[in-house]
């Protein structure tokens, strides 16, 4: 017995994926972009910092990161508090050292908390982007429409009122949206977002907003906390990174993007910050390298489409 030819057939099959939040496309086959004063690799260093409530809420799940034990977590809840305290400003001191920009994910409750962070962070010229209310304020599908909206109002505003400066740029918790994220980021007026890490430029959603790809791979969170590999590994695999997009990027006569999430209380620790100062210096000192914040390297881009 044969199948009928409509069992076969899905409405939704086309080239890339089924869904219509954005057009797909290979990196090889776009026009060809450069960076400011030709440079080729765009480094975008963006820094979490979180607050964690010390108990989790987990709804709609636990954020990575959260506390673990048996609450209170005081172990867990502490090492994190370490970086706003003290890690951060040695992360802020190599950035001032090297002369290089960054983007700060923030969450509100860390603005609303420490406003010498947040003077620290603005006199360094770095960016300030919403990250959330706190490491509570995940978001995923299970969630209200209005609830959600209310998240993010609450995120942007509080984040607002604490810095004097409206967020363009917006990372989720754990990278996590619902199917409206993308739509109610745009409402509310950011400009990108860096949760999708599917490219090594910044793309465009059908509905305007600007996905800045910001890599899971490439974070300190999972080569040093979860792969639990040393500082100079890390080092050596964002090194490693950088050469091979140079050497795509002379090959294709395009640009690419490399993405450095970094945690305060993982990469400040005093047994790993040198490793960070001496790859800042490390890229500083190549031609290929363009330091700058998600904005900038947002706005370069948008001129070039």
């Amino acid at each position: 017995m044969s199948l009928d030819a409509s069992y076969t057939e899905y409405p939704h099959r086309r080239e890339g994926y089924d869904h219509d939040f954005y057009e797909w496309s290979n990196i090889h086959e776009r026009a060809p972009i450069r960076w400011p004063g030709d440079r080729s690799v765009a480094v975008f260093l963006c820094v979490s910092l979180e607050y964690f409530p010390i108990t989790p809420e987990d709804q709609p799940f636990r954020a990575p990161g959260h506390m673990v034990t048996p609450y209170p977590d005081y172990r867990h809840y502490t090492v994190r508090d370490y970086g706003n305290r003290v890690a951060v400003f040695r992360m802020l001191d190599a950035f001032e050292k090297a002369g290089v920009t960054a983007s700060f994910a923030v969450n509100a409750a860390v603005a609303e908390r420490y406003p010498e962070l947040i003077a620290a962070v603005k006199d360094g010229g770095h960016e300030i982007i919403a990250h959330s209310t706190d490491m509570n304020g995940t978001i995923a599908s299970s969630m209200s429409e209005a609830d959600e909206r209310a998240l993010i109002a609450a995120a942007i505003s509080r984040l607002e009122a604490e810095t004097d400066v409206k967020p363009a740029g917006w990372l989720s918790i754990a990278r996590s949206q619902s199917w409206r994220t993308v739509d109610l980021l745009k409402e509310h007026g950011l400009a990108y977002c860096c949760d999708w890490v599917n490219d090594e430029l910044p793309w465009r959603f059908n509905n305007g907003l600007v996905n800045l790809p910001l890599s899971v791979d490439l974070s300190d969170r999972q080569i040093v906390e979860v792969q639990q590999h040393s500082a100079e590994a890390w080092a050596q695999m964002m090194r490693d990174a950088f050469d091979w997009l140079a050497k795509e990027s002379a090959e294709q006569s395009s640009a690419r993007l490399l993405p450095i999430q970094l945690t305060p209380y993982i990469m400040g620790q005093p047994f790993r910050i040198e490793a960070l100062e001496e790859l800042l210096a490390d890229f500083n000192g190549r031609s290929e390298a363009w330091f700058a914040s998600g904005s900038d390297i947002v706005q370069a881009w948008a001129e070039q489409q």
